[in-house]
């Protein structure tokens, strides 16, 4: 049920700022995933497609990025990838990690016709 919610507020803040703009019509919604936000895109994905219908998005369509998990260890300040969910720093192997990216989910940008 967390992708619906996500999706409702995604659809909502997209047809607010098209009206805003004076646009006739939503043809595509820029959203950017982090790896590990727990968002399912698929699932956002069938979602939009239910909720969209009768609304300046009905043609619309859903383009995912996803950005990738980005920790930096709070020991030595060194910023790395984890590798198959080894959070420990490759440098001090210390697991005293901070999240800098990967986590995040948020609408990036609309693409509109008037």
């Amino acid at each position: 049920m967390h992708e619906y919610s996500f999706t409702e507020s995604l659809l909502s803040l997209a047809l607010t700022k098209a009206k805003e703009a004076g646009a006739e019509k939503i043809s595509r919604i820029n959203i950017i995933s982090g790896e590990i936000s727990g968002i399912v895109d698929e699932c956002v994905q069938q979602y939009f497609d239910i909720l969209k219908q009768n609304t300046l998005a009905r043609d619309a369509v859903l383009a995912f990025e996803k950005k990738p998990l980005l920790l930096k260890c709070r020991n030595c300040s060194r910023e790395f990838a984890p590798a198959d969910y080894q959070w420990d720093c490759p440098d001090c192997r210390e697991a005293n990690v901070e999240i800098l990216s990967g986590r995040d989910c948020y609408l990036q940008s609309i693409e509109v016709e008037s």
